[in-house]
């Protein structure tokens, strides 16, 4: 067996909390988990779970506090994320982000935008740059009338293109996708999903997809993992984790999904991500089968293909509205 392409091994990151001295702010704890060249995994959890955090890690936008992500073989979080900057596998890893109205530069024509990364990540100059421009504005469907303009004269969804084709100009073998059409209107989103599946499929991309949208998710990827608290509690087959949920966190997400059967509510406090107790279940405190042994020993991830974080998870959650 190839080795995988991406091995995510003991990823965390932890933020200084503004105003109370030593506190810490556990985004991303202890994260583990492997993509196979071109494969697409799904990263799903509520908001606040650290799933934008975790994708800025591993983009080399963040520095990691802790673990090890090897890419292609070699660990890129020993790199500080200003020096990755400048590495040739900076190339190898992009990233789509969630609006991009805010994310590409109001300055910078569409064709500009396309061609800034082969400006700082390849040697492509010249005629042979413009001629990437142009090969990778046909594959996203940016007619070649709209690389004179400028981000406010382009809508939504031609944005979304251009941020598309951006992170494609320099052939990258990882591509991050961070809600990219959270920010875009209903009746666009469903024609840019099926964009980036297209591409997915025709390049051969490796696919990190962010979303809130678990059809979406359960549609376009091959695995997903479901973040609660910075940590990953359920990891597997995307079709065998949203057909049969085994984490209870997990099963109320897709009880969510019209069409699920009963929906589960849960109820109690969220636990606070700062400095969160070291011995327990996270989700303890919401957790519809929770028992005494969840507050006292922090479940592992464990179970081959189809993973899961939590001690009691064969037992159903009959908890509904």
């Amino acid at each position: 067996m190839s080795e995988p392409l991406l091995e995510v091994e003991r990823l965390s990151k932890r933020f200084a909390v503004a105003g109370r001295r030593g506190a810490l702010l556990h985004a991303v704890d202890d994260v583990n988990f492997s993509m196979a060249a071109g494969q697409s995994l799904g990263l799903v959890g509520e908001s606040g779970c650290g799933k934008s955090t975790l994708v800025r890690v591993l983009a080399r936008l963040l520095d990691a506090s802790e673990g090890r992500i090897v890419f292609g073989g070699q660990d890129l979080a020993a790199s500080p994320a200003a020096r990755f900057a400048r590495l040739p596998q900076r190339a190898a890893i992009q990233m789509v982000f969630q609006d991009p109205t805010d994310s590409l530069n109001p300055r910078y024509t569409a064709r500009e935008t396309i061609a800034e990364p082969l400006a700082l990540l390849s040697e492509m100059r010249g005629a042979e740059a413009a001629a990437r421009v142009d090969e990778v504005a046909t594959q996203v469907g940016l007619p070649p009338e709209l690389l004179s303009r400028f981000p406010h004269q382009l809508s939504g969804g031609q944005k979304a293109r251009v941020g598309i084709a951006r992170a494609l100009a320099v052939r990258p073998r990882l591509l991050i996708l961070d809600e990219p059409t959270a920010a875009l209107d209903v009746s666009v989103q469903a024609v840019v999903l099926q964009l980036l599946d297209r591409l997915r499929r025709e390049l051969g991309l490796s696919c990190l997809f962010v979303s809130h949208d678990l059809n979406v998710v359960r549609l376009l990827t091959d695995r997903v993992a479901v973040m609660y608290l910075g940590k990953v509690v359920e990891e597997g087959p995307s079709e065998d984790v949203f057909r049969l949920p085994r984490h209870p966190y997990t099963q109320a997400l897709v009880s969510a999904i019209p069409g699920q059967g009963p929906r589960i509510r849960l109820s109690g406090e969220i636990t606070s991500p700062i400095d969160p107790p070291p011995h327990a279940c996270r989700f303890a405190s919401r957790c519809p089968v929770v028992q005494d042994r969840c507050h006292r020993e922090a479940p592992a991830l464990t179970g081959g293909a189809h993973a899961v974080a939590c001690h009691f998870a064969t037992r159903p959650v009959h908890t509904a509205a």
